[in-house]
């Protein structure tokens, strides 16, 4: 076995390695798509960048030809859909691409449809919607961005947390002079 001559000897002070910078992405939203062409997240083998997920945060991806049915989706950060999801979730991000379609009932902070959803979805935050998607069912939302082309449709409300009422017999906090 060949050694270094410098093995045990005392070596060179050498400059630091300097790395290149890379920009930051905008910190404009949080979520799988802070941009708005990173969903679904372009591999590097496709010559793009994957939009990393919050350090710590849970993500679920379902790819593409993938079903899931019947599940009950807990402790999930992000869930990304590019195949089929039948399911019940709570969750804090939820990005649905092109091909991908989620069927039953969601409460989501923030939602982005570029494929299907259809049944009951509270967005607490933000639901955008881009030219490709299409969302039905009972939609509760915060605020709504429609790219045209986006479809909505069903008994669409905004405020996705119902505005607790006062019981009866109760008087309101604050009352409006007639």
């Amino acid at each position: 076995m060949a050694m270094s001559p410098n093995f045990f000897n005392k070596r060179e002070p050498q400059a630091p390695a300097t790395r290149p910078v890379v920009p930051l992405p905008q910190a404009a939203g949080y979520g799988p798509s802070a941009n708005a062409e990173a969903l679904p997240a372009a591999s590097p083998a496709q010559g793009g960048q994957a939009t990393p997920a919050r350090e710590g945060g849970s993500k679920l991806t379902v790819g593409p030809n993938i079903k899931l049915k019947g599940v009950e989706i807990t402790d999930c950060d992000t869930l990304v859909v590019e195949g089929l999801v039948e399911a019940t979730m709570d969750s804090r991000v939820m990005a649905i691409a092109e091909q991908g379609a989620f069927k039953g009932s969601a409460e989501i902070d923030i939602a982005e449809i570029r494929g299907q959803f259809d049944g009951d979805l509270t967005v607490r935050q933000k639901l955008v919607i881009y030219g490709t998607g299409k969302v039905s069912g009972k939609i509760r939302y915060g605020n709504l961005v429609i790219e045209e082309g986006g479809q909505l449709s069903g008994d669409i409300q905004f405020g996705a947390l119902p505005i607790p009422r006062p019981a009866s017999g109760e008087k309101p906090a604050l009352a409006v002079a007639g």
